[in-house]
C-alpha cells in the first residue's frame, strides 16, 4: 500500500502509483514498484522519514518561483518570467524579453534565456509539421532483401536498387526497418529494435564493392576481397556476413587514402566506443572501472592509443552515409525514405555508455502484463534539465539519412511502463514525460529536415496520442490486425491522417494470418495465453470476420483461395482514405513468418528470415503487379 507522502513524491516525478488495466479497471502498483522506480531519480525512499524529507525539497523548489532548466514552447504559448531578460538566440541575435517570453515573436531554435540570477535554454518549437502528400508505397525490412550480389543479407546497395524500381513502378514512399548502429563484435545483435546507437548506421549493411576503396584497390586485393564473400544460407547469418565485411573492409581500408578531416565529436565517440569494445568486449558496464564513463581520461588515453581503429570505425560511418544517400538519390519518390526510430537502446551499447548519466539503467522498458523490451528509459527530468540534447540527437541520427521519420512506440513521449531490475513485466508502473515538450523537440528537428512525421501507434494507444498527432500534421498508423484482435474496420472507417499497413513486423504477415502460423508458433514456443484449442478458435473467427469483411465489399467470392484473398487485403487498404498506404513484400509473396516473434529467444529465427524469392525476382512477380494495382488507381503518382 502506499501512503499519502510517497503518493505525493511519486506525483511530483511522474510516477504512477495505480494504472489502468485492459478492462479499464484500476490497478494499483506496490509499494516496493514505486520505490524502486523512485530511486532511479536518485531519490532516497528508505524509510518514512527520508521520503517526507526529499519530499520537503520538492516543496521548497515549488515555493522557489524559479524557472525550469529548460523551457519548451510553440504557437502562441508563452512563458512568465521572475524578471526581464534577454533571449540569445541560436543564430546570434540578441532578443529582449520582459514580463513573458512568447514563442510566437522568436525564431525557431533552441536559444539561451539569461535573466539577472538564471540561465535556462529556450526551445522555440513548430506548432506542427506539413502533412506529407497521399502516395502508397513499400514497408521493408532490409535484412531480408537479398539480391543476387548480397553478402549474405539485403544491403544498402539493393536498398538502391529496391528504392528505384519502386520509383518505376509510381510509388512514393518507401518505410525502412531501424538501420541503427550495433556492437561490431560478435555475436552481433540481430534485432534492429535493440540497438548500439540510434544515432549512426549498422555497417552490416554496407555493400563493399560499392565503396571508392573497392574500386580503386589493385586488382589483386579486389580479388581476395571478392572470396571472402559468404555463400548464404536458408537464413539470414549476421555473424557470418559481419566477419566475412569486417575482413574485406579491414583489407580496403588498409590500401585507402585516409579521411581529410577528423570526424565531428560524436562520431569519434561512437567510434572510440566501437575500439574499445573490441578489446573489452561488448558491454560496457564489464570493462575496466576507469572506462565505463565516456569522459573519464582514461578513455581520453585509450582513444588516442587506438587511434587507427578509431578512425576505421569512423571510415565504415562514412561509408554507410554515402550508400544512403546513394539510395535516397535513386528515385524521384514524392514522400521519400522513411527512416524508422527504434523506441531504445541496448543497455549495454554505444548510447547508454555516452548519454548514462540520462538513462534510468535500473530499469527497461515494455507494456503490462507481459512484456519486457530489454531497453532502458530516459529519466524525464535528466532529459529535460539537458535541453532534450538526447532526444535531438537520436532524431537528428535518423533524419540526416531520410525524408520523414516513423517514431517505435509513439506513445512513449507520453508515459513509459518502468520495469525495475529483477521483477517481471508485470510488476512496472507507468512514468509520464512532458508530451508537449516532447511533441515540440519532435516538431523541430523535422521541420529543420523538412521530414515527414508518422507515430507507430497501430490502435493500441490512448486517443489523446493519437488526436495530437493529427493536431500537429503528424500521421498515425493503421493496420488491418493488430495485438487485442480488434475486428476489422470497413475501408470508410479507417482515419484519414495515417498510414494505412496490413500488419507490423511483429504481428503475423497476411498468409501467416490466414494459416494461424501465429498460433502455432507460439505453441510450439510455451508462449500462448489461452488452451490451444481456443486460441485456433479465435485464430479462425478473425480469419472468417476478415474474410466477411472482405466479402461484403465485393473483393472476393466465396470460393476464393489464399492468394486471391491476400490481393483482396491490398484492395482494401485502397479503399481508405489514409494518407499513405505501405505494402510489405513478405505479404504479396506468400511468407507466413513474421520477421520478429514478441516473447521469443533463440528459438525462433527472429530477423534472420529473407523474402521466399531474391530481389531481380520480386521486381516480376506477377501477383506485385496485380496487388499495386489499385493502390496506384487510388494514389496515382504525381506528374
Amino acid at each position: 500500500m502506499v501512503d499519502d507522502d510517497l503518493h505525493e513524491l511519486a506525483e511530483a516525478f511522474g510516477v504512477s502509483t495505480s494504472y489502468r488495466g485492459a478492462g479499464q479497471e484500476r490497478l494499483p502498483v506496490d509499494r516496493p514498484v514505486v520505490r524502486a522506480v523512485l530511486e532511479q531519480f536518485g531519490l532516497d525512499t528508505s524509510s518514512a522519514a527520508a521520503v517526507r524529507g526529499e519530499l520537503a525539497e520538492v516543496r521548497r523548489r515549488r515555493c522557489a518561483g524559479v524557472l525550469p532548466e529548460t523551457v519548451v514552447l510553440s504557437g502562441r504559448q508563452a512563458v512568465d518570467l521572475p524578471r526581464a531578460g534577454v533571449v540569445h538566440c541560436e543564430g546570434g541575435q540578441e532578443i529582449p524579453v520582459s514580463g513573458r517570453a512568447r514563442a510566437d515573436r522568436l525564431p525557431f531554435g533552441v536559444h539561451r534565456l539569461e535573466t539577472e540570477d538564471q540561465r535556462v535554454l529556450l526551445l522555440v518549437t513548430p506548432r506542427g509539421v506539413p502533412t506529407p502528400l497521399p502516395a502508397w508505397g513499400w514497408t521493408v525490412q532490409l535484412h531480408a532483401l537479398r539480391s543476387g550480389r548480397s553478402w549474405g543479407m539485403g544491403d544498402f546497395g539493393d536498398l538502391s536498387s529496391f528504392v528505384g524500381w519502386c520509383g518505376e513502378l509510381g510509388a512514393g514512399a518507401v518505410l525502412l526497418n531501424p538501420v541503427h548502429a550495433v556492437t561490431p563484435v560478435s555475436p552481433v545483435e540481430r534485432s534492429p529494435h535493440s540497438p548500439s546507437s540510434r544515432q549512426f548506421l549498422n555497417p552490416l549493411y554496407l555493400r563493399v564493392e560499392d565503396t571508392a576503396a573497392y574500386r580503386h584497390a589493385p586488382a589483386e586485393i579486389r580479388e581476395v576481397v571478392d572470396e571472402l564473400r559468404p555463400s548464404g544460407g536458408e537464413l539470414v547469418d549476421h555473424d557470418e556476413t559481419w566477419q566475412a565485411k569486417l575482413a574485406a573492409l579491414e583489407l580496403l581500408w588498409s590500401h585507402a587514402s585516409p579521411p581529410d578531416e577528423p570526424p565531428r565529436p560524436e562520431l569519434a565517440r561512437f567510434a572510440t566506443f566501437c575500439a574499445l569494445a573490441e578489446r573489452h568486449g561488448a558491454d560496457w558496464r564489464r570493462w575496466p572501472a576507469r572506462l565505463r564513463h565516456p569522459d573519464s581520461p582514461a578513455v581520453a588515453e585509450q582513444a588516442a592509443r587506438l587511434a587507427p581503429r578509431v578512425a576505421f570505425h569512423a571510415w565504415l560511418q562514412r561509408l554507410c552515409a554515402e550508400q544512403v544517400a546513394k539510395a535516397r538519390d535513386s528515385a524521384d519518390l514524392a514522400v521519400g525514405l522513411i527512416g524508422d526510430l527504434a523506441a531504445g537502446v541496448a543497455p549495454s551499447g554505444a548510447d547508454a555508455w555516452a548519454s548514462q548519466d540520462v538513462l534510468a539503467l535500473g530499469t527497461t522498458i515494455g507494456a503490462p502484463p507481459g512484456e519486457d523490451w530489454g531497453v532502458p528509459p530516459w529519466r524525464p527530468d535528466r532529459l529535460a534539465a539537458a535541453g532534450f540534447a538526447p532526444f535531438r540527437d537520436v532524431l537528428r541520427g535518423v533524419l540526416r539519412h531520410a525524408d520523414g521519420i516513423r517514431v517505435g512506440h509513439v506513445a512513449g513521449l507520453w508515459r513509459q511502463w518502468w520495469i525495475p531490475r529483477g521483477e517481471p513485466p508485470q510488476r512496472g508502473t507507468y512514468v509520464r514525460y512532458d508530451a508537449e515538450a516532447m511533441l515540440g523537440v519532435l516538431a523541430l528537428e523535422a521541420h529543420r529536415a523538412g521530414a515527414v512525421v508518422v507515430g507507430e501507434d497501430p490502435g493500441e494507444v490512448e486517443p489523446e496520442v493519437t488526436r495530437a498527432l493529427h493536431d500537429r500534421g503528424m500521421l498515425s498508423s493503421a493496420a488491418l490486425w493488430s495485438r487485442r484482435g480488434c475486428r476489422p474496420l470497413p475501408p470508410d472507417r479507417w482515419p484519414a491522417q495515417a498510414v494505412a499497413t496490413l500488419s507490423a513486423h511483429d504481428l503475423p504477415t497476411a498468409t501467416g494470418f490466414l494459416r494461424a502460423e501465429h498460433v502455432r508458433v507460439r505453441a510450439e514456443l510455451g508462449l500462448l495465453e489461452l488452451p490451444a484449442g481456443q486460441e485456433r478458435a479465435r485464430a479462425r473467427l478473425d480469419r472468417d470476420e476478415l474474410v466477411d469483411l472482405l466479402l461484403a465489399e465485393g473483393l472476393v467470392d466465396e470460393d476464393a483461395g489464399e492468394q486471391e484473398v491476400v490481393v483482396a487485403m491490398h484492395e482494401l487498404l485502397a479503399r481508405t482514405p489514409c494518407r499513405l498506404l505501405l505494402v510489405a513484400p513478405e505479404d504479396l509473396l506468400g511468407e507466413a513468418r513474421q520477421a520478429g516473434f514478441p516473447g521469443s529467444a533463440g528459438e525462433y529465427p527472429n530477423w534472420r528470415i529473407p523474402l521466399p524469392v531474391p530481389l531481380e525476382e520480386l521486381r516480376d512477380a506477377p501477383v506485385v503487379r496485380v496487388a499495386v494495382q489499385p493502390l496506384r488507381r487510388a494514389r496515382p503518382p504525381l506528374g
